[in-house]
């Protein structure tokens, strides 16, 4: 059986324990043993990330030691899967921006609060992520982030949709959902998720267990190529772990 942890906390206007158990329940419908936390602790047996296939954040701004990070950074590196939804995990830890190169990027506005309608639209893609998927309509926030460039972008929502400062500017098509690779390892993330009952919604739903599953399988694929898993993180970013300092 794949191996993953859930681990929610932070914000509770999240509903992170909702949301875990959204993800637990998808999981354990694919046969995954699944084990959930509510404390950053969960991250502090580096040995035991390191055999995991997947890594859920549910988690939202957070502090969290640059060691913890380092052990869910060096797992993924490995072949250790992440995924994770909105402010759950691209949200989750607003000072430390290792977490934020790992996960690919990191929320900065939702103009308009909850209850912005706006169409997500699936890229066109190879992908079999969203294959069979259609565009599709919500009511929630609608996530502006700041974005690392080399993601793969397979959804993305355009701005603006209300008013604010950033309206002036030319419209864009800001990504919903990516994918990226950190080290060996398989990142997935989705912008919605503000609370339970957007998670719940089947085609994001349906999005979040694909992504889910992606990330977990790329740890198989890893063992089965022979990739050596280090279980080390990568040391060359020590300006930015200020406190190991």
């Amino acid at each position: 059986m794949k191996k993953a942890l859930i681990v929610w906390g932070g914000w509770d206007g999240h509903e992170p324990e909702q949301v875990a158990t959204i993800f637990k329940n998808a999981l354990l419908e694919h046969q995954f043993e699944v084990e959930v936390a509510d404390t950053l602790d969960a991250y502090a047996d580096a040995e035991k990330l390191l055999g995991l296939d997947l890594i859920v954040p549910v988690w939202t701004m957070g502090e969290i030691s640059q060691e913890l990070v380092n052990n869910v950074s060096a797992a993924v590196q490995a072949g250790t899967g992440l995924a994770g939804c909105h402010g759950g995990m691209c949200d989750s830890f607003r000072n430390n921006v290792d977490w934020q190169f790992m996960t690919g990027g990191q929320w900065v506005a939702h103009p308009g609060n909850d209850g912005v309608e706006y169409k997500v639209e699936i890229k066109s893609s190879s992908s079999p992520l969203v294959e069979g998927v259609s565009d599709f309509m919500v009511s929630t926030e609608q996530y502006y982030l700041h974005v690392d460039p080399a993601v793969e972008v397979l959804a993305t929502t355009r701005f603006p949709v209300i008013d604010g400062p950033h309206r002036l500017n030319k419209a864009v098509d800001m990504p919903v959902v990516w994918t990226k690779r950190w080290g060996l390892g398989r990142v997935y993330y989705n912008s919605l998720g503000h609370h339970a009952d957007i998670v719940d919604l089947p085609p994001v739903k349906e999005l979040m267990t694909r992504g889910m599953l992606w990330a977990a399988e790329g740890k198989q694929l890893t063992l089965n190529d022979g990739a050596a898993l280090s279980g080390k993180a990568y040391t060359g970013m020590g300006d930015n772990q200020y406190n190991n300092a």
